[in-house]
């Protein structure tokens, strides 16, 4: 049995490469969000996957043939995480609640009070809670672009009120964050790569927040920008911009935006900014209280 955090796509392609010899019968896959109603067979491989959250866990109850070491009936539910399917364990809660004081003085405590709720309903589109974080770490960091991962945001919703726990369950990838340079022909090809139909086709790609002074428009027809600027004015090809990602986003480069390492380190050194971007959230929302961002359109996909 394989545990994976690839995505389904990426598990269909893994289990058509293993060898049957190796063993393996099932692979519990994640990352993807994929709700699978039956287990996905590839290679005589069971792929699994139970969607997103805690609202629901998938069930495997498995009878093996120890013969042939091999599954021989196997059933496989969604079962949904309320009350009827799932009751309450009186002893598993007062186990919690004693540790509960201990916790709640961290993760209790209010970080800020934003002037309204701010949403983060999709990942491949611009969202004020994303516009929020992406500001938040330019302006910290005083570069040209934050490129905030989507995905990374695990909230569908943050505030008025922000507890310490609503911002680590926000921003649970407590990455560093680095600073490259790249030309303005680099950053286009980036930003286009970001924008490739897969992105827009229900396929599980990386996506990004863009902070403030970005505006594009984006033709999907046409796979073009019809506009492309960056505070005002059009990207120069040989400018050198500094552009931050998060450590995951720097260790995948060109899988998600399409540049090599190579290429980045020939502009200039590579720069770490903050070992926690996490903490420079948090710093910033408890000196700056009442908050309030709305989706300006800094990203404009039209069909």
């Amino acid at each position: 049995m394989l545990l994976t955090h690839i995505g389904f796509e990426e598990d269909k392609k893994l289990a058509a490469m293993l060898d049957p010899d190796w063993g393996v019968d099932v692979i519990i896959g994640g990352h993807s969000h994929t709700k699978l109603e039956e287990p996905f067979k590839v290679n005589d491989i069971y792929i699994v996957q139970a969607g997103t959250g805690t609202d629901e866990i998938g069930r495997f109850d498995i009878m093996v043939d120890t013969d042939l070491n091999a599954i021989d009936t196997f059933t496989w539910q969604m079962v949904p995480i309320d009350d009827a399917h799932c009751p309450r364990d009186e002893e598993v809660e007062n186990f919690i609640q004693r540790y509960r004081s201990a916790t709640s003085q961290k993760y209790d405590r209010i970080i800020t009070r934003l002037s309204c709720e701010l949403t983060h309903p999709k990942r491949n589109q611009e969202t004020s809670l994303g516009d929020l974080i992406a500001d938040i770490l330019r302006d910290s960091f005083g570069i040209d672009l934050m490129l905030m991962g989507s995905g990374a945001i695990r909230s569908y919703a943050l505030g008025p009120v922000v507890h310490y726990a609503d911002l680590v369950e926000c921003l649970p990838y407590d990455d560093a964050v680095y600073m490259l340079k790249v030309t303005g022909t680099q950053l286009e090809r980036m930003i286009r790569h970001i924008l490739r139909d897969e992105a827009f086709q229900g396929e599980h790609t990386e996506f990004y927040q863009f902070s403030h002074g970005t505006h594009i428009v984006w033709s999907r027809n046409e796979q073009t920008f019809r506009t492309l600027t960056l505070d005002g004015e059009a990207l120069y090809a040989e400018r050198l911009y500094t552009v931050a990602v998060q450590k995951y986003h720097y260790n995948n480069l060109k899988p998600f935006l399409d540049i090599t390492l190579e290429e980045v380190e020939k502009n200039g050194k590579i720069r770490v900014l903050s070992t926690s971007a996490r903490d420079v959230v948090e710093e910033y929302l408890t000196v700056n209280q009442h908050l309030s961002q709305e989706v300006e359109g800094r990203l404009v996909v039209e069909d």
